[in-house]
């Protein structure tokens, strides 16, 4: 399964909010913005932070997808 956060950066433009404003609102680092900004794994608890100070749940900021299988 692959995950893409493109409903984060979708709810972060609705709400005005850049990267640096929700990385330090959130106490996240900046490791852990970029892996989010290459659609890589990121802990829960991460999640869970950005889902506090977007007033979200996770299923609005990411979403999993099937990997593409070639047969």
């Amino acid at each position: 399964m692959k995950r893409s956060y493109n409903k984060l950066w979708k709810l972060m433009l609705n709400k005005k909010m850049n990267k640096t404003r929700l990385r330090l609102s959130a106490g996240i680092s900046s490791n852990a913005m970029a892996k989010l900004g290459r659609d890589e794994s990121v802990p829960v608890e991460t999640l869970e932070k950005i889902c506090e100070v977007l007033s979200c749940t996770i299923d609005d900021i990411m979403e999993f997808y099937p990997d593409e299988r070639i047969s």
